[in-house]
């Protein structure tokens, strides 16, 4: 998988519905995400257990002296048939240095790995990759880690909106259904 320009791309969030469900205008370019032994490649399905910690590594096409936002987002809590928390923010970091280095950036929500609730079948996991214009001095109180309030009914779209970030420069998302190691999640959540 390369970081190119693709109209594949475009096929694949419309047909995925991505593209209205979460943005209405999906990213050109692939971000390339790789899990500890996994890689994100364009609705392919991986488990909670293999995502339950943070992206091993995230890039995608960078200009020197620009700053990024990277979101992971999942339009289909609490499930795709009653997506009544859409979207559920997993990850928000903003002011991502042009070298990649994420943890460099500002984290106004702390990762939480896939958790669907059992028997909700598929949820797609979107990462989108804004542009910033200069660096976001952002009033958002910051989530943590173990808790899952603040969470539902986040929109990437009226962040983005928020803050002038025009649409998503780059992407790639995966599915993922319950296993056992959602239950984990949960009780570190406490739900």
């Amino acid at each position: 998988m390369s970081v190119n320009d693709s109209s594949e791309n475009c096929i694949v969030y419309k047909s995925s519905k991505v593209v209205p469900d979460v943005v209405s205008v999906g990213p050109k370019l692939t971000a390339l995400i790789r899990f500890d032994g996994v890689v994100v490649n364009m609705g392919n399905e991986l488990t909670p257990t293999m995502v339950k910690d943070p992206p091993t590594s995230v890039h995608w096409p960078m200009e020197d002296q620009k700053f990024y936002t990277l979101c992971l987002t999942d339009p289909d809590a609490p499930s795709r048939d009653e997506p009544k928390l859409r979207e559920w923010l997993h990850w928000l970091v903003v002011n991502v240095p042009h070298n990649t280095e994420i943890q460099s950036g500002s984290i106004l929500a702390e990762y939480i790995g896939a958790a669907p609730p059992q028997g909700t079948g598929l949820h797609r996991y979107v990462f989108l990759v804004y542009k910033q214009q200069a660096k976001l001095d952002c009033d958002e109180k910051v989530l943590l880690g173990n808790s899952a309030k603040g969470r539902g009914n986040f929109k990437i779209e009226d962040f983005a909106k928020k803050y002038e970030l025009g649409n998503p420069l780059a992407g790639n998302f995966f599915y993922a259904r319950w296993d056992s190691y959602v239950e984990n999640i949960q009780k570190h959540l406490g739900e």
